[in-house]
């Protein structure tokens, strides 16, 4: 692994000779008889450059490209599927740029046949080589204690099987703040109370990569509460395994919760191969749907505004992943100023006549679409719940919150089988079993029957329209 200075000085200088080499490749004629051979690049023209313009672009595409790929160069620990996520979006980042320069008639610009190729290449080799030197956790164990329940910090080092070099508590915690040195560099800990304080919970980031730490303890004393699904997000975004005091289990996602005291959070319940795939999915199904749908969608938008007066949009806060807030995009349905709730008989007097239809055919969620494309959602994942609907409904189970381990979906198998939050614990019981058997054939089961049943509905109106006339 490779740590501080080394890694900054091997990330550097790999993407520099990644990049110099894109270009040349790119710059190649072979390289460019090829890619203006597949259509639709047909309609590019092959353009190379030598010497001194040659060396232009390179580095100009040196200097944009190592810009945006500079917090690529920071020395932290990252799963697998995350740094190839941030290496594209910092690459197509890099493309944006580039192409920005090139609708500028100045001498350094790329051409776009070697723009193309060049994107391309890095596309490839970038991810590749960023996988091949990301940090990962030492062989060698090194735990923490995060939390503010000094009662279930005892339990914790005195269940632990690892060495705990310290705690990550708030300032109330105490703590040894100079710990005893041996030889060896080590520490002589005989109890919870002499572990030095390593800072407080928001520089838990910081400890995870300073102390290349692999295994983080939570002792919070409610389980409940942001700090600690906040600490699970941070250890889910390092790859660092978390584990529970047992009686904290029913809070978390758990692979079994047989054995010892510290039972073993469950982060990440899929393999990145299956994040990877379940990605490309979200992307490529989000992506033609708002194609095809766009020419609906502008019909959607006149009628709605042509109805009634107020927004097109309508927004609304929803829970995501470990407790996180995004923003829910739907087609408005509602007069203005009424919530939009599920309609019942109290309420079918605020719903618009268009939202009527729209809410009949499930077509009133199409802006969801956007928001599997840019992360917030999947395709296929338990139903976000609104903020406020959480507390009940947390109130109802103790275990609702294991649903945050994933991505909240447009669709799921509670959805597909008419499992609404009225019955919180068996929508949750079917979250669950969503979350333990997903597959990416499991997933087109789910999207084929909710298009099944989207077009069953949208069936059952035209029909009913016909037999009314």
């Amino acid at each position: 692994m490779q740590s501080g200075w080394r890694y900054r000085l091997v990330a550097v200088c790999g993407a520099t000779l990644w990049v110099a080499g894109a270009v040349v490749v790119a710059n190649a004629p072979l390289t460019q008889m090829a890619l203006t051979a597949i259509p639709p690049l047909d309609n590019l023209q092959p353009t190379t450059y030598t010497n001194g313009q040659l060396l232009d672009q390179i580095a100009t595409t040196l200097l944009i490209t190592l810009a945006v790929l500079w917090p690529l160069f920071k020395p932290r620990p990252r799963r697998i599927l995350d740094t190839i996520s941030l290496t594209h979006k910092r690459v197509f980042l890099t493309a944006a740029v580039l192409a920005t320069i090139g609708y500028f008639d100045w001498s350094s610009r790329l051409p776009r046949t070697t723009l193309v190729a060049t994107v391309l290449f890095l596309g490839v080799v970038l991810p590749m080589w960023f996988v091949a030197i990301r940090r990962r956790p030492s062989v060698s164990k090194r735990a923490i204690i995060v939390g503010d329940d000094t009662i279930v910090m005892k339990k914790l080092y005195e269940s632990a099987t690892v060495p705990i070099i310290g705690v990550v508590a708030p300032s109330g915690v105490r703590s040894s703040e100079r710990p005893r040195q041996v030889a060896d560099g080590g520490m002589t800990i005989e109890s919870a109370s002499e572990l030095p304080r390593l800072g407080g919970l928001s520089r838990l980031d910081a400890v995870l990569v300073e102390h290349d730490i692999d295994t983080v303890l939570l002792a919070f004393e409610q389980p409940d509460r942001e700090e600690f699904f906040g600490a699970l997000a941070t250890c889910f975004e390092h790859g660092v395994q978390a584990k529970v005091h047992r009686e904290h289990a029913d809070s978390v996602l758990v692979a079994d919760a047989a054995g010892g005291d510290l039972v073993d959070t469950h982060l990440e319940p899929w393999d990145w191969q299956d994040y990877a795939v379940k990605r490309v999915f979200d992307v490529a199904f989000s992506s033609i749907a708002l194609v095809c749908l766009a020419p609906l969608v502008l019909v959607i938008t006149i009628a709605i505004k042509l109805g009634s007066r107020g927004p097109i949009l309508y927004t609304q806060t929803r829970t995501a992943a470990f407790g996180e807030i995004f923003t829910i995009y739907k087609f408005r349905t509602m007069r203005t100023g009424e919530p939009d709730t599920a309609p019942d008989s109290d309420e079918n007097h605020r719903i618009t006549r268009v939202g009527r239809y729209l809410r009949q055919t499930h077509l009133d969620e199409i802006p969801q679409l956007w928001s599997i494309l840019v992360g917030d959602m999947s395709v296929v994942g338990p139903r976000a719940a609104w903020t406020d609907e959480e507390r009940h409904l947390e109130a109802e189970t103790s275990e609702w919150r294991k649903r945050w381990f994933v991505k909240p979906g447009l669709t799921g198998l509670a959805q597909i089988n008419d499992m609404t939050s009225e019955d919180p614990r068996e929508k949750l019981r079917y979250d669950i079993q969503y979350i333990r058997q997903q597959s990416f054939s499991f997933d087109l089961k789910i999207v084929l029957r909710q298009l099944y049943s989207v077009f069953v509905d949208v069936g059952s109106l035209i029909g009913e329209k016909i037999r009314t006339r």
